[in-house]
């Protein structure tokens, strides 16, 4: 039975968080168990409070699971503090973790700071140079990059920036980019982009995967979910540009049968295809 294991916070509207990512794994056909980092009173209206477990809880839950199991690929979303950051990157070193995915939160979509700056500072190095990919939305590239994206080369040139902190490799997902028209380089203030456009990097190539804008109501979770799902098709023994590729698909499928549950943002039907293998 193929295991991924997400390290993250937990969202109680859960649309996004281990909640997310336990849909996702299952989804696609994968058993998924997790490590909880942080408790957070969210809604689809944003974020009440939050706070963060112990690292050494952390470290428990991690170790207690891989003593237990295999586990194929790990991946990481909400992680709190500092501390949280370095107690899993040790975890993932000592326990020689695989096919580590990190989705580098740093706030929520409501615009909730998740991570200080000594933990941001903590991801780029110490997490990053375990991670098989990194997966940053526009606005987290830049702040990971010290780069302001406006062009299609900015975005690229803020992957090869992620990528010398020493991440196998780069994805920066193309969600953000509402007013780039595909076949320009420059935002316009004019109608949304017709394609989201994920920019994948592995050091050597860049490669544009599309795939059509679903014209939706913005949505809870799409990042978790992916890169929960990216976590998922590599465990599965797919190749980094497939499994990106497959991720993407999947979660564009997600928001086309995204549900009005509460007052607040749409969430994402993680099982709109039933259980899909690779």
């Amino acid at each position: 039975m193929t295991t991924v294991l997400t390290v993250a916070g937990s969202d109680s509207s859960a649309g996004a968080g281990i909640q997310a990512d336990l849909k996702t794994f299952a989804a696609l056909g994968a058993y998924g168990v997790c490590a909880i980092t942080s408790i957070t009173a969210q809604s689809t209206s944003g974020i009440a409070s939050a706070i963060a477990l112990s690292a050494d809880l952390v470290t428990d839950q991690i170790e207690a699971l891989a003593g237990d199991m295999d586990i194929h690929a790990v991946k990481t979303g909400m992680l709190a503090d500092a501390a949280i950051v370095e107690a899993v990157a040790a975890a993932v070193r000592e326990l020689d973790l695989p096919l580590l995915v990190v989705d580098p939160v740093i706030a929520s979509s409501s615009g909730n700071r998740l991570l200080d700056d000594d933990g941001v500072q903590m991801l780029r190095t110490e997490l990053f140079p375990l991670a098989r990919a990194v997966t940053p939305n526009l606005p987290e590239a830049e702040a990971l990059s010290g780069l302001r994206i406006h062009t299609a080369d900015d975005a690229r040139e803020a992957a090869r920036r992620i990528h010398d902190l020493g991440a196998a490799a780069v994805v920066i997902t193309g969600g953000h980019f509402r007013d780039v028209e595909p076949g320009t380089d420059k935002r316009t203030a004019g109608p949304t982009a017709s394609e989201v456009v994920d920019l994948l990097y592995d050091g050597h190539a860049f490669t544009e995967l599309r795939v059509p804008r679903v014209n939706r109501p913005e949505a809870h979770g799409t990042g978790c979910t992916y890169a929960s799902a990216l976590a998922t098709y590599l465990a599965l023994g797919c190749s980094l540009e497939d499994a990106t590729a497959r991720a993407q698909q999947y979660v564009a499928g997600a928001l086309e049968h995204a549900r009005r549950v509460g007052r607040g943002r749409a969430l994402l039907d993680h099982f709109w295809g039933g259980i899909l293998k690779a």
